[in-house]
């Protein structure tokens, strides 16, 4: 069965009297590798793919210096070999090695480059070997007689002279050729396996954008239906703040929405501390006695990319679990550093309640640390710790290896 036609530049592989000693083994001419395309590929042999149309004017192009040089040079060779049993002047015999080269490299680049319906590319460059060595030989002997066929078959000499000639060139013509096609079908493989390798890793990275997207989707319901519901419970109280707190909820909420789906990749990390003293002022707004905050992260950490609403996820959680429950409230510190050795690291550290004896984590911090792993990689951690006398410390790790990595995708 003939697999499905595929699109390819004119061939690549080597010619019979052509063999590239500089390449390295099983390369191809980088200017005419085949180009695969995996979707139209069949399970079937690559021999029966059907290149391109090429004719003349695409072999004659293939034909490089580099081509020419090596047939040349396989023919002074074979001429220098046989020239010991041969009775016409070296002179005539290189002439006709050359011109029985210089042939055969035409026809196999040729039948490499043209269309081929009824047969796989690789059968017909082997008959077109086949078949130029003996007529190219033939040729050279009927210009040498005028054309008289019988003063060659007469003739025990040049009978034997066409059968050496012939027979060189049919062996080696063969055997480079075989190489050639070999070499080429190497190629091939690689260049499948690489185009292969490149859409699982577009995949993959489909796949994990959408995981972070929902997990994003995950994270921005939960500040904000958290947030509204404070707001609530200061109007149903009757609290003199509640518009105070409303008018500072929307000014926050106009900065904020416009940035949770901002495209062009991870925002600066001064946009994410925009929304953290945002929030803690609204906080603090609605628990002037109970709350204190201070956010003091270096302008040196502003440009780093970082994730839309981490950081505000671990303020949230500092203000909700710790402050919050606790009788005499409580600071929040928001703060950052970069490391000596490379990367750095955000914390946000309160004096409310701590942690709780056999706490489960919350959907929160599981979501949190899955996105800082799936875009700073698995060296990206979060680390939850006590604060003394009492309080909780939560950090974000950025390692330093994944210091670029964020940057790029801005």
């Amino acid at each position: 069965m003939q697999s499905a036609p595929v699109r390819t530049r004119p061939s690549a592989h080597a010619p019979p009297f052509v063999v590239r000693r500089t390449d390295p083994p099983g390369a191809l001419d980088r200017t005419r590798r085949p180009v695969i395309v995996p979707a139209t590929m069949d399970s079937t042999s690559a021999s029966s793919i059907t290149p391109a149309p090429g004719g003349w004017a695409a072999a004659l192009r293939s034909l490089s210096a580099g081509k020419v040089g090596w047939a040349l040079g396989l023919a002074f060779l074979v001429a220098a070999a046989l020239n010991p049993i041969f009775a016409p002047p070296f002179p005539v015999l290189l002439g006709r090695t050359i011109f029985v080269a210089l042939v055969l490299l035409l026809t196999f680049t040729l039948a490499g480059n043209l269309q081929h319906k009824y047969l796989p590319r690789w059968l017909a460059q082997t008959l077109a070997v086949v078949l130029a060595a003996p007529l190219a030989t033939l040729l050279v002997y009927l210009v040498a007689t005028g054309g008289d066929f019988s003063a060659i078959v007469s003739h025990p000499g040049r009978v034997a002279g066409f059968m050496w000639i012939a027979g060189c060139a049919l062996f080696i013509g063969l055997v480079l050729a075989t190489a050639a096609m070999v070499r080429e079908r190497e190629a091939l493989a690689r260049s499948m396996q690489l185009q292969f390798e490149l859409e699982r890793a577009k995949l993959e990275k489909q796949a994990l954008d959408a995981r972070l997207a929902l997990l994003t989707a995950q994270i921005e319901p939960h500040f904000l239906f958290n947030t509204l519901a404070n707001v609530q419970a200061l109007v149903e109280t009757g609290s003199p703040r509640a518009a105070q707190v409303l008018k500072s909820l929307i000014a926050y909420l106009r900065a904020a929405l416009p940035k949770l789906h901002e495209p062009g990749g991870l925002p600066a990390l001064a946009n994410e501390l925009q929304l953290v003293r945002a929030y803690l002022e609204l906080m603090h707004l609605r628990m002037p006695d109970r709350l204190q905050f201070a956010v003091d992260v270096p302008a040196e950490l502003h440009a780093e990319r970082f994730p839309t609403m981490a950081l505000l996820t671990l303020v949230e959680n500092a203000v909700r679990h710790g402050v919050d429950p606790s009788e005499e409230g409580g600071r929040i510190d928001v703060g950052g550093r970069r490391e000596p050795e490379g990367g750095w690291r955000l914390w946000v550290a309160d004096s409310g309640v701590g942690l709780a004896e056999n706490a489960a984590p919350g959907t929160g911090l599981a979501n949190l640390r899955a996105r800082l792993q799936g875009v700073f990689g698995a060296g990206a951690t979060l680390e939850l710790s006590e604060q003394p006398p009492h309080g909780v410390r939560a950090e974000i790790i950025i390692p330093a290896a994944a210091d670029a990595a964020p940057k790029a995708r801005s």
